[in-house]
């Protein structure tokens, strides 16, 4: 029997996907982009979900789409990429974005393509020391997808942006984490406790406080300043009806941590 493409483990409110096709430093094929997507959408709706992380098998993150299966799905030569990034590619983007929970992606190697795009696509990317970044896309004469050409002039502005792109240089992870693009890069030796550790706080926060600041997070882009604000006082006020914020308020005056629920 074949090793499944996605490996799932669930425990203490923290939902672990691992990339599971090592071989092929864990490319992007139809199944797994499936896989993935089914995942991020049932965990939407999971209340035992309240934090995702998001990392590969072996030593790659994700080195972009199967090429080899893109070759086979071509007609008369020509493959219709665009066909197969609506159909596969954007639905996985917008479960990772939409998700109203955070979800932390652990880039363990080479992070390179759409690989590289879906990691900035979640809400926090930390990177082993080791690892490296690539729009490599121009490589293969390509534009860039799953929502790069979106994400990183947002991250790191349009001049860092077009240099990444256009020359598609290997960047490492200090230089990522540099530039913006990353939260933080561990030791290669201490990286699956530290990303497994940052990930379990992210499990036992507030989950709707965390949902909505990406909620509102996404909004700023295209909001102005008062509607913004107006989104700030919407969000605040279900926050305050919230059991979390009572929990909050009540731990800080007892001096204690608080146990968040994520109601």
């Amino acid at each position: 029997m074949d090793d499944p493409l996605l490996l799932t483990d669930k425990q203490d409110g923290l939902l672990c996907l691992t990339l599971n096709r090592p071989k092929s430093l864990n490319s992007l094929n139809r199944a797994l982009l499936a896989a993935l997507t089914e995942a991020f959408t049932a965990a939407a709706t999971d209340e035992t979900v309240r934090a995702i992380l998001l990392t590969g098998a072996g030593r790659g993150f994700c080195a972009g789409a199967d090429l080899t299966e893109t070759a086979a799905d071509a007609v008369d030569g020509v493959p219709d990429i665009g066909k197969n990034l609506r159909e596969n590619y954007d639905p996985l983007v917008q479960a990772i974005t939409q998700i109203e929970k955070p979800v932390l992606c652990a880039v363990n190697g080479v992070a390179a393509g759409a690989g590289a795009n879906f990691a900035f696509a979640c809400d926090i990317v930390v990177a082993k020391k080791s690892a490296r970044f690539l729009q490599a896309f121009a490589r293969i004469a390509l534009v860039p997808d799953a929502g790069g050409t979106w994400h990183l002039p947002r991250l790191i502005g349009l001049a860092k942006t077009k240099g990444l792109m256009m020359l598609a240089d290997e960047i490492e992870a200090t230089e990522a984490e540099r530039l913006g693009l990353i939260w933080q890069v561990f030791e290669d030796d201490d990286f699956e406790s530290q990303a497994k550790a940052l990930a379990l706080r992210l499990a036992k926060g507030p989950t709707k406080t965390l949902g909505a600041i990406k909620t509102m997070l996404a909004a700023s882009a295209d909001n102005n300043l008062d509607q913004q604000l107006a989104l700030e006082a919407e969000q605040q006020t279900i926050a305050g009806y919230s059991e979390d914020f009572r929990e909050g308020v009540m731990a800080f005056l007892q001096k204690r941590d608080a146990n968040f629920k994520g109601k």
